[in-house]
């Protein structure tokens, strides 16, 4: 009885979870413009476009995978849904700053951040608009919306995907002493991950680092203090920790906005940074031909966000690319929009 109960809680948690952000996206489609400005041509897809069916099939997948993996044991069954006064506050900030993004969007404007000040801070490909958000990555206004703006874009299921990669964590840290090992969360943003990492491993020893400080101030207000946690400014290409002293390296919808060569340096760091027989956790959106029937979807994101690496990101080797730097991959396993790869360093 205890068992269908939670079973039956968990389901109404994420449903509730999925019809308040779904909302929020059909709210959204009938308030913004059209997926390309007036006397821009559209590009062809060539690819698959799923019908709703299919999307909301993929959907249930994922949460009964979700759901699986919990009775499993792999890790907590999620936390209850936020208090209603700060989803409210959460929500209205959201749509204060929906049309400055349809603005951006219809005019293309995705430079706003770019300063000869900042470029003396961050790399060039950093002060960009991504997906056309207000302030870039570099605001505290940014980071304030970031998780809610992240959930609407995926209807409510971007927590349930990102606990994918706890399942190749747990099975790494089975059996071992948490208090011995490391990890390290490569670009943390707001720090979501890593307060699911604390939730089922809460000695495990975890530096997360990130190159915006808004974003890292967020993500320490997130997190209360911890003698084993460290959430520090880094960037990706210059690891803030030492050689071979990770055991677990997490990288979460990162490699997707990095250009090509910067990726092969992302992945550089990681081989330096992880002790031999450590593992690099990679999630990031799929990639072409992973569920054919979003081939074509994966070509429109690009359209209406700006992600400029995004295309070039939809045909990366990945085993590869880790393979050039003493990596094999181990697993790549696709759930709803993600896809969670799993790379050993030999």
């Amino acid at each position: 009885m205890a068992r269908t109960l939670s079973r039956i809680g968990y389901r109404l948690g994420q449903s509730a979870r999925v019809a308040w952000y779904a909302s929020h996206y059909l709210a959204l489609n009938r308030m913004r413009g059209p997926l390309v400005p007036e006397g821009e041509s559209r590009p062809a897809i060539k690819g698959r476009v799923p019908k709703w069916q299919g999307v909301v099939a993929q959907m249930r997948a994922l949460f009964e995978r979700d759901w699986s993996n919990i009775e499993l044991g792999f890790y907590r069954a999620p936390a209850g849904l936020v208090a209603p006064s700060d989803a409210v506050a959460a929500s209205l900030r959201f749509f204060k700053d929906v049309r400055k993004v349809d603005e951006r969007r219809l005019s293309r404007r995705h430079s706003e951040v770019l300063s000869e000040e900042l470029r003396d801070r961050f790399p060039r490909y950093y002060l960009q608009n991504f997906h056309y958000q207000t302030d870039g990555w570099l605001s505290e206004n940014s980071a304030k919306l970031y998780d809610t703006q992240v959930e609407v874009l995926f209807a409510g299921t971007a927590g349930a995907m990102r606990r994918q990669a706890l399942v190749p964590l747990s099975q790494i840290l089975k059996g071992r002493d948490q208090r011995k090992l490391s990890m390290l969360e490569v670009a943390c943003g707001t720090g979501g991950f890593v307060s699911d990492v604390l939730d089922n491993y809460p000695k495990l020893n975890v530096t997360a680092f990130d190159l915006s400080p808004a974003y890292v101030a967020e993500a320490k207000a997130r997190l209360r203090p911890r003698r084993n946690l460290a959430i520090v400014e880094g960037n990706a290409e210059v690891m803030p920790v030492a050689d071979a002293s990770q055991d677990v390296a997490v990288c979460i919808y990162l490699f997707h906005e990095l250009p090509p060569k910067v990726r092969k340096s992302v992945v550089a760091e990681m081989a330096r940074v992880l002790k031999p027989g450590g593992t690099a956790i990679i999630l990031d959106a799929l990639q072409t031909g992973d569920t054919p029937d979003f081939d074509g979807l994966l070509e429109v994101f690009p359209i209406g966000f700006h992600e400029p690496y995004f295309t070039s990101y939809l045909s990366e080797d990945f085993a590869k690319l880790f393979g050039a730097q003493g990596f094999v991959q181990t697993s790549a396993t696709p759930a709803f929009l993600s896809k969670t790869m799993v790379f050993e360093k030999l």
